[in-house]
């Protein structure tokens, strides 16, 4: 199997995974107990949120564990919103559903919540952003890349605009953390979330960013701890495992992402030799090179997606989340697809395990089945 979907999942890195066992069986201390034990854990864990924040040009303080982006999403917006009054809210039409069904809950809770448009490259209008500000505007939340087209927004930008009306700006940067520059002190955001699952760490942690200037109040409240985002007993060895891999593949990012360009710049020229009709989605002069939104007109993303299964390409049709319905991809239609278009849509995402050397494999494989397909069309137009 050639692995083409990293934007759902990597696999664990060898180093991560070591540190994970290390961990798990010589740390196993309940880092909030006193005795020596608890202690050596809590060192790990006061070592791993350093290693993080380094990463981010931050500090260890303002660094916060949680059990991946989806709880980290609705923890920081929801911590933000506890502690600012007013009502309205901002976002894209385009966010990952973490986000987005946080935001339909609020507003079964009586929030207003405002959804920007994007063009066809799926970039924020930053003019249509500036109107929708109202006076109980309290809230942004704008994703750094988007999964499914690797489309980057101005976040530094954006930012800079909502510090001069002075609302709370909080972005997903599950898929941008580890492959663009980071910089808490530049960034012009209040708060981040970003996933280790995405990074070659394990799943199930991840970690929030929170500016310490900017005012927020737990979702549930400890007393004992008032200053902590979430309470609970920390998962020590998956947070080492996470911290390792963030050290990796920030050291890493420079040469691995001209890597991942080079690879995707080639592997478009040979999916455009292959002489079948192919519509490559987003942006690709300003994304990530390690996601590749495209479709064949005239075919089911999820048909391609199991027959890509079947020959031994492990490709998606959008998000994880979003795997399994049967309803036309919202990314797509936010960039002004029809419906049978948004259908037509597959991902592919690359990583480590991907070298020039698959591409061969990866054009003869899809070739094959995209050829079969339209032989099969063709000749039933021709009997019809």
């Amino acid at each position: 199997m050639i692995y083409l979907d990293h934007a759902a999942t990597t696999p664990m890195s060898d180093k991560a995974l070591e540190v994970y066992v290390n961990v798990a069986k010589h740390y196993f201390g309940n880092p909030n107990s006193l005795h020596d034990e608890g202690s050596a854990a809590k060192q790990i864990l006061e070592a791993s949120a350093k290693t993080i924040a380094t990463t981010l040009n931050a500090r260890a303080q303002d660094v916060f564990f949680t059990s991946g982006a989806t709880e980290g999403n609705f923890l920081a917006i929801n911590s933000l919103l506890n502690a600012t009054e007013g009502n309205h809210i901002i976002t894209s039409q385009i966010e990952h559903s973490s986000v987005n069904n946080v935001f339909l809950k609020l507003e079964e809770e009586g929030y207003m919540v405002t959804r920007l448009s994007v063009d066809e490259k799926g970039r924020v209008d930053l003019e249509e952003l500036e109107r929708a500000i109202r006076e109980n505007t309290i809230l942004v939340s704008i994703q750094h890349v988007n999964s499914e087209i690797g489309t980057i927004q101005n976040i530094q930008k954006i930012g800079g605009f909502l510090q001069k009306q002075r609302v709370v700006f909080h972005s997903d940067c599950v898929q941008s953390y580890g492959r663009l520059p980071l910089d808490m002190q530049a960034f012009n955001v209040d708060a981040i979330t970003i996933s280790s699952h995405k990074i070659y760490g394990p799943k199930g942690v991840g970690a929030v960013w929170i500016d310490p200037n900017v005012s927020r109040k737990p979702v549930i409240p400890n007393p004992d701890k008032p200053g902590v985002l979430r309470s609970g007993t920390e998962d020590v060895p998956s947070i080492a495992a996470f911290a390792t891999a963030a050290k990796m593949i920030n050291n890493e990012k420079n040469l691995e992402q001209e890597r991942i360009k080079k690879f995707r710049k080639e592997l478009i020229s040979e999916i455009r030799k292959m002489g079948i009709e192919v519509s490559f989605e987003g942006d690709l002069s300003d994304s990530v090179p390690n996601i590749l939104g495209l479709r064949f007109p005239g075919m089911e993303g999820q048909y391609l997606m199991l027959e890509c299964n079947q020959a031994g390409l492990a490709v998606s049709t959008g998000s994880a989340c979003q795997a399994g319905s049967e309803e036309p991809g919202k990314i797509m239609m936010a960039l002004g697809k029809s419906e049978q278009e948004a259908r037509e849509f597959i991902r592919l995402s690359f990583g480590k395990g991907n070298n020039v050397g698959q591409i061969p494999q990866i054009i003869e494989k899809m070739s094959v089945i995209l050829a079969r397909h339209f032989d099969k069309v063709n000749f039933y137009r021709k009997k019809g």
